[in-house]
């Protein structure tokens, strides 16, 4: 005997499949935001709990909100300082990465020149380099010329990381902000750096944003280039490293905290302009 499908039938297959779909779709919105958000809930509990907390066993999941391992932590010699560093080489970098980026993400999406898909190639292409191989010459290049143990050479140093990204990112938004309101505006008087201003820069400044999101992240975690071209200025990874590395687990906690949650702060400051940026690139 052959099945014999009805009419019926094949509304109810749709909307099982439709609801397959939307199970699945769930669920994996569930286990990243579960692969994300368990790690930081582990770090933020045991740094809020008391040393024998964090070694003791059976653990309770609920911090007991002692602050003694985070004030000995910022109590600890040179802790204070490699922050600061930190956020001045991510601040430096976030400036450098994003007056370098933008401009050249713009005159790729608005001119057409020689060597132009050679010059895309290359800025990715500064991404295939690992930087432990490339350590000791710009160690060597650094002593030289003086930017060893330095901000301002971490930072730049940083800024070839972040540049892929802040270039990638604006030369997609402006590629999608049509040359005719540009046009539109040349014809009302303005030149083009006034065009730019009043018209394109605030349609792209969410992605200017997140450029600035990465940068900062990319410098804020980055300690193999901290590590090697800084001695007496280190950042905060670099420190945690060299001072960390055989301190007590609840220490270690305190320095993760220290690491996640200014990143963390830093990046709910910005994230209507995160927002915006989908906004822009789903019209």
């Amino acid at each position: 005997m052959t099945a014999i499908t009805t009419e019926t039938d094949v509304p109810r297959t749709v909307e099982s499949a439709r609801s397959a779909g939307k199970f699945l779709f769930i669920a994996a919105i569930v286990l990243i935001c579960a692969w994300v958000l368990v790690p930081i809930y582990l770090l933020l509990v045991n740094t809020l709990s008391s040393p024998s907390e964090v070694s003791g066993f059976p653990k309770t999941g609920i911090p007991s909100f002692d602050f003694g391992s985070i004030q000995f932590f910022l109590s600890f010699a040179g802790v204070l300082k490699a922050l600061w560093n930190s956020l001045l080489v991510a601040v430096l970098t976030m400036i450098l990465s994003i007056g370098i980026g933008a401009p050249a993400g713009y005159a790729l999406s608005r001119f057409e020149f020689p060597g132009k898909e050679i010059f895309r190639m290359l800025v990715i292409m500064t991404r295939a380099f690992p930087l432990p191989l490339l350590a000791l010459p710009l160690a060597v290049f650094f002593i030289r010329t003086g930017l060893d143990d330095t901000a301002l050479g971490l930072a730049i140093v940083h800024t070839v990381l972040a540049i892929p990204f802040a270039v990638l990112i604006t030369f997609s938004l402006f590629s999608g902000i049509p040359i005719e309101l540009e046009e539109a505006a040349w014809t009302l008087g303005c030149n083009r750096l006034q065009a730019f201003r009043k018209v394109v820069l605030p349609l792209v400044l969410p992605g200017i944003a997140a450029s600035a999101v990465f940068a900062f992240t990319i410098s804020w975690n980055e300690v193999f280039a901290a590590a090697v071209l800084t001695i007496e200025n280190r950042t905060l990874p670099a420190f945690l490293v060299q001072s960390l590395n055989v301190s007590p687990l609840h220490l270690k906690f305190a320095g993760g905290a220290a690491m996640v949650i200014p990143a963390l702060i830093f990046i709910f400051a910005v994230r209507k302009y995160l927002f915006a940026m989908w906004g822009i690139a789903n019209r």
